[in-house]
């Protein structure tokens, strides 16, 4: 299948968000489930070409700006032998960065990616590239769908571009790239489009997340549940409307981890090695005690280790955690805590430290040596969201037999079953309501768990049992492409 992975970020190249990560792990298993898959990037300060060997000048392309135009230049390179395509204009991406600089996002972030987005299918024929799946990456690709639609399948249903369909992925829900009615005569919009039902409108706004979501041809999100969630009132992010009417067009896909960089079994910063086979966990009973040597914590092999990673703010839950962090090191718990927040937040977080010695170690940023032992020697992984943004760390806790615990409304209460309730499949814990109290009793039932020593080696085998790779992950998307493909034809059937 011939496929266009259109995204701002790519990990190798230039990284700001998870995005980057979750495009290049699904454009290498697209390649290597034999799919012919090209990503197209916009060439910003923060790309790194090193890793593409030399890069070759192909196309040049002037793109409607207004009443004028703007020149981008297309070079290629080649990443792993997925091709990449860089989109070079140096007023709007290669002398800025992918979405802002230090004052905050670019005010113009409107007409970049509009740019962008019409680069990109003016390219298609110039580059003699005709994708089946225009596979488009949250709201800086957004206006893509509605492009297509006006420029290429309204005007010439024949030409070649014209048969590609439209999968829009939502990332990130929070982020919609939303800007002033008066944009639309600039990006050559018809005002027409500016309304709430089956257009780009939301709240007296351009949304270009809201355009990708009414008008590709199907609409992805990070989980079945999240799916399913994201139609429900006051969880959709003002979009729920469009979910609801756009049900039968909205999937939800899993995203997978790097085999290679999580991988319990070949891990050269775990002290042992450990699989689904060792019925014993033995490798990651040695993980444990190395992990509590090396942070200076109790050697309790009983003592559950909770580990959590990520901001410390209200959008990652540690507002919760902050409440109950007293009462949770007060149980036969210790705590690891890895990240980074306000200076406030970092100097409660310290004093505590101090006050439970042994019990309770913070970790300032990201230490990527420190994050694998963490994974091979916790026992429970919190990950109290209020809303996952296809995060990855559930899976790749899992991947290392760590328990997690979320919250059950949080768009993964699908994938982490909740043993709980399900002793037969569960294989972590859910807390709700969301709220302090909700997530102390989560906290008190994986506990109660791990207090029986068979019950907490099962669970964790079963974890370790789980496949979250990326190739499972591109066979689903490779499905749901299939799905673009037959309402492509049946829209050429009935024209």
């Amino acid at each position: 299948m011939r496929i266009a992975l259109i995204t701002p970020e790519l990990q190798s190249l230039v990284r700001r968000t998870n995005l980057a990560g979750v495009a290049e792990s699904l454009a290498k298993a697209l390649g290597d489930a034999r799919n012919d898959v090209r990503v197209f990037l916009p060439w910003t300060q923060a790309v790194e070409t090193q890793v593409l060997g030399e890069v070759q000048e192909r196309v040049h392309l002037r793109v409607p700006d207004g009443n004028l135009t703007q020149a981008f230049r297309i070079v290629e390179g080649n990443l792993s032998g997925i091709p990449i395509y860089l989109f070079d204009n140096e007023p709007f991406f290669s002398s800025r960065q992918p979405y802002g600089g230090e004052e905050g996002p670019y005010p113009d972030n409107w007409r970049r990616y509009a740019l962008f987005a019409r680069a990109v299918l003016q390219s298609l024929s110039e580059l003699g590239f005709y994708p089946e799946i225009l596979h488009c990456m949250d709201w800086t690709s957004g206006l893509i769908p509605l492009l297509h639609k006006l420029h290429y399948v309204d005007k010439d249903p024949e030409d070649p571009v014209s048969q590609a369909g439209t999968y829009f992925a939502i990332h990130n829900l929070a982020m919609q790239g939303d800007f002033e009615r008066e944009i639309l005569p600039h990006i050559r919009i018809p005002h027409s489009y500016f309304k709430s039902i089956g257009g780009i409108e939301l709240g007296g706004k351009v949304n270009f997340l809201k355009a990708g979501a009414e008008f590709a041809t199907i609409v992805g999100t990070h989980s079945p549940g999240h799916a399913l969630k994201i139609q429900e009132r006051d969880r959709g992010y003002g979009l729920e409307e469009v979910f609801q009417r756009r049900k039968k067009e909205l999937i939800g896909i899993n995203n997978g981890i790097d085999y290679q960089a999580w991988d319990p079994e070949n891990d050269p910063a775990l002290p042992a090695t450990f699989s689904r086979t060792d019925k014993e966990l033995a490798g990651k009973k040695k993980c444990k005690t190395a992990l509590q040597a090396a942070l200076k914590l109790d050697n309790g092999p009983r003592t559950m280790v909770a580990c959590t990673i990520g901001r410390w703010d209200a959008d990652s839950g540690f507002d919760l955690v902050a409440e109950i962090l007293t009462d949770i090191l007060e149980r036969n718990i210790e705590l690891v805590v890895m990240g980074q927040g306000s200076p406030e937040i970092g100097q409660r977080l310290s004093t505590l430290e101090s006050a439970f010695m042994g019990r309770m170690r913070v970790i300032q940023g990201y230490n990527a040596h420190t994050a694998h032992m963490m994974m091979g020697g916790a026992d429970l992984m919190l990950l109290p969201s209020h809303y996952q943004p296809s995060n990855p760390l559930f899976a790749i806790a899992m991947r290392y037999g760590v328990v997690p615990l979320i919250y059950n409304k949080s768009g993964l209460e699908d994938t982490v079953v909740n043993y709980f309730e399900n002793k037969r499949q569960g294989m972590g814990f859910q807390f709700g309501p969301y709220s302090a109290d909700g997530l102390m009793e989560g906290i008190n039932e994986a506990l109660r768990t791990y207090r029986d020593a068979a019950r907490w080696k099962l669970l964790a085998r079963r974890c370790l049992s789980q496949d979250f790779s990326w190739a499972a992950s591109a066979s689903e998307y490779q499905k749901a492409y299939r799905r673009v493909t037959r309402r492509v034809k049946a829209r050429q059937e009935s024209a």
